[in-house]
């Protein structure tokens, strides 16, 4: 009986353990939220591209948990600029990044206004993909001037590009006036750029401008290489957007774009989804003062006259850019 006894008493105490301690781990469970493992941000060596379903031949992977490996750049948090550069550039480009630090991106104050150049990639994949991203770490480690995220860079990942520009404007530098996005063939002529800025005609939100194009047909031959079926887009023109070379836009547009761009499924053609953006925003591109403010198909080279109102202008080569830029440095011709 006695021996019994000492049984039951064990049996009870252990379940008055297990009954305790499952009561106390479902109170915690109630508070307890799992930490955020935030993904790495800075200097990652080698960052693979999340695995998501393919998107087709017509979208984009976008958004995703893409995080950004090389940017750890205080601009931002330093200085207040009037206008931010963003030039997207293939990692391998070292040629056309240092070009533009050599000329038109070296300028850090135009007209008593700071102006700061930074260049944004994706990841470049395949065979010396490793010893590139060292490269470019030690080039980081120099200039202090890329940003580069964890998608994989090509060409049909433009879209990706852009929004990835975005969301770093968005996150670092709200603060600041306007940003252009601007292609890293292309002469910028800074100086008639904060000209435009410091108008008190110009627009200091919901601002975007360029070289606009309205009434856009979407193409629907599948042998263009812009070919969208009716499927992807079933509207015959595409909402007005400013030609992907060259934009500029107020610094208040960033994260409204990403607000909707959830909304709209990402189209491969960068320039076109920014407009289906601003659309679903109810906001227009605008035409810029001068029609010869942003130049595409020119005959070059630029006379004087033309050089001294144009902002930005395609190029056919390394050395007409660097003339242009040599002749923006002189006196101006007004005309």
């Amino acid at each position: 009986m006695k021996r019994s006894g000492i049984v039951l008493s064990i049996v009870l105490a252990l379940t008055y353990f297990l009954v305790i301690s499952n009561v106390e781990q479902s109170q915690a469970n109630q508070f307890y939220q799992p930490p955020f493992k935030k993904a790495p941000l800075l200097d990652s060596p080698r960052v693979p591209e999340p695995a998501w379903e393919d998107p087709g031949p017509y979208y984009v992977a976008y958004p995703r948990n893409y995080h950004f490996i090389l940017g750890d750049t205080e601009v931002c948090k330093e200085s207040t600029f009037l206008v931010l550069l963003m030039v997207p550039v293939a990692p391998t480009n070292v040629h056309a990044r240092n070009i533009i630090r050599s000329s038109w991106g070296r300028r850090a104050e135009v007209r008593g206004h700071l102006v700061q150049t930074l260049f944004f990639m994706g990841m470049q994949s395949g065979p010396g993909s490793e010893q590139l991203q060292e490269k470019l770490r030690h080039e980081n480690q120099q200039h202090h001037d890329l940003i580069q995220s964890s998608f994989i860079d090509s060409y049909h990942n433009l879209t990706i590009k852009t929004m990835v520009i975005l969301e770093w404007l968005a996150t670092h530098c709200s603060s600041s006036a306007y940003a252009v996005k601007v292609d890293s063939d292309m002469f910028l002529h800074v100086p008639n750029l904060v000209d435009l800025l410091l108008r008190p005609d110009t627009p200091k939100t919901n601002y975007m401008t360029g070289l606009v194009w309205w009434h856009s047909p979407v193409l629907r031959n599948p042998g263009n290489k812009f070919y969208l079926p009716r499927e992807v887009i079933a509207e015959s023109e595409y909402p007005p957007y400013p030609l992907g070379m060259t934009y500029i836009m107020s610094l208040d547009l960033p994260q409204k774009i990403l607000g909707v761009s959830r909304e709209i499924k990402p189209i491969f053609i960068e320039d076109a989804y920014l407009g289906m953006c601003l659309k679903r925003l109810q906001i227009s591109p605008t035409n810029p003062p001068q029609d010869d403010m942003f130049l595409v198909d020119v005959h070059h080279p630029l006379s004087s006259c033309a050089l001294s109102r144009v902002i930005a202008t395609t190029t056919t080569s390394v050395p007409q850019m660097m003339s242009y830029w040599r002749r923006s440095q002189q006196p101006q011709t007004h005309c």
